[in-house]
């Protein structure tokens, strides 16, 4: 079938010097010369084996051949204009694949989302939470929120948000007379909370300058939510993540007992494959993104 088609480069050209009787006007409506208009039209002639205007002194008119292929053309041209727009609707609007962690999930991607359906109710956003890393040619997501230090190879990548990292607990910790929490040595009288996605109690008590507290003993969670759900139900202290924990903190479930805190090592990156960057329902995702990190 493919081999039966004429150059399909002409047809342009053709659709517009038909439409307008003229190889001054249809160059000047494509933006080319008339000298290539002409060219065109020859080469489309010598194809069919047919000619497709009689060129008259001052007047262009078609054949018999040439009106009957301008109405497919243009028929033809249109069609595949429709189809162009109607793809690039498509990606302006429909489902938006978007992979992230769990716990960043649960604690602060989902909470917000509502925001962005109010802005954006032609784009769906659909949620993958998991800890594996995307591999964008293999996987249909179309953008990944990543924990880590950047430098992400062959991947366009924008830092969202960094992190501080301080104690965090119920505030009914707070109102035990028996075991205080007025200075940073009181943590030894408490149960200390662990999670295993880097947040290490013996790099924040070190830069802490305590001493006498014992940073492995305690309850260990896979997740950092979780890690959190313990110390909101106080059976404990955590150490939060200021983006993980920050939904808490407003609402009052939990509380940060000392002002001491310390910088994360990792940020949060919006990531994507580089010729998606500026595909409109990505880019309006990531702009909506940096803005409520900005709020934060």
């Amino acid at each position: 079938m493919v081999s039966r088609l004429p150059p399909l480069k002409p047809l342009p050209a053709f659709e517009a010097a038909a439409r307008l009787l003229s190889f001054t006007e249809a160059a000047d409506e494509l933006f080319v010369t008339q000298a290539a208009i002409s060219h065109q039209i020859k080469q489309l002639e010598d194809a069919l084996g047919v000619r497709l205007f009689r060129r008259l002194n001052r007047a262009l008119l078609l054949t018999e051949e040439g009106q009957a292929f301008a109405g497919a053309v243009r028929q033809a041209l249109s069609q595949i204009a429709t189809a162009a727009d109607r793809v690039k609707r498509q990606d302006a609007t429909g489902a938006l694949n978007v992979s992230c962690l769990p716990s960043f999930a649960s604690a602060w991607l989902v909470p917000r989302l509502a925001r962005f359906r109010a802005r954006h109710p032609e784009i769906d956003v659909r949620l993958a939470a998991d800890y594996e890393l995307t591999d964008f040619s293999v996987e249909d997501i179309d953008l990944a929120i990543r924990w880590g230090t950047g430098g992400y190879d062959d991947l366009f990548e924008i830092r969202m948000m960094t992190e501080e990292v301080f104690p965090v607990c119920s505030p009914r910790l707070l109102q035990d007379p028996e075991k205080p929490l007025d200075r940073l040595e009181d943590l030894r009288h408490h149960t200390l909370l662990h999670d295993d996605i880097r947040t290490d109690w013996r790099v924040w008590l070190t830069a802490a300058g305590v001493t006498g507290v014992n940073p492995d003993k305690g309850p260990r969670y896979n997740y950092s939510n979780l890690v959190l759900q313990a110390a909101m139900a106080g059976e404990g202290i955590a150490l939060g993540r200021s983006a993980i924990a920050h939904d808490a903190l407003e609402q009052g479930l939990l509380v940060k007992p000392f002002d001491f805190s310390i910088p994360s090592d990792y940020a949060y990156w919006v990531v994507c494959p580089k010729d998606r960057a500026d595909h409109p329902k990505i880019k309006a995702f990531t702009e909506w993104l940096l803005e409520e990190a900005r709020l934060d």
